[in-house]
């Protein structure tokens, strides 16, 4: 029995280090698994807000493309505008108006017809003033935000009369 338990002693021992050996190796192989499962997780994580990252760019891109030509488009609106002083004189007084005539254009193609308001200056007013103030094409009298933006539709003017074909 003793040759028996001395030939079969390094055996058990193989034996026994084989399956200790093949439980750490498996331990140490889900370790590294889940290190690997781990990572994967982080790239995905990653890679999700780059993509978001990417889309924020693009539609803020998108968006400034397209308020950049919306307002070149706009700004190849433009007015021109004339105005000249006529004196009406009869039997007991002598009236002075002033008649102001604008056409909005799109780039050199006109949009419209000149549209002419006739304003009576009293004596010692601003023409200047009474001009902008009659104006039908200026963001003010449109009731616009941003001075100065050319707008499409003319509104009613204070005084006189105006005709437009296209608006």
């Amino acid at each position: 029995m003793d040759a028996m338990l001395w030939m079969f002693l390094p055996l058990f021992t193989a034996a026994g280090s084989a399956l200790l050996s093949f439980y750490i190796m498996q331990a140490r192989m889900e370790v590294a698994l889940a290190k690997e499962r781990e990572a994967l997780v982080e790239a995905r994580s990653d890679l999700k807000n780059m993509e978001k990252e990417t889309e924020a760019r693009l539609k803020a891109t998108e968006e400034e493309s397209r308020r950049k030509s919306m307002d070149d488009f706009l700004g190849e609106f433009r007015v021109e505008e004339r105005h000249y002083m006529r004196e009406s004189k009869s039997l007991f007084m002598n009236k002075k108006s002033m008649v102001l005539q604008e056409r909005l254009y799109f780039r050199n193609i006109p949009l419209s017809n000149w549209v002419e308001h006739e304003l009576t200056v009293e004596e010692g007013g601003d023409v200047g003033n009474l001009a902008r103030a009659a104006s039908i094409f200026t963001a003010r009298a449109l009731g616009s935000e941003k001075p100065g933006a050319p707008a499409l539709t003319g509104g009613k003017p204070e005084r006189g009369h105006h005709r437009m074909l296209k608006g």
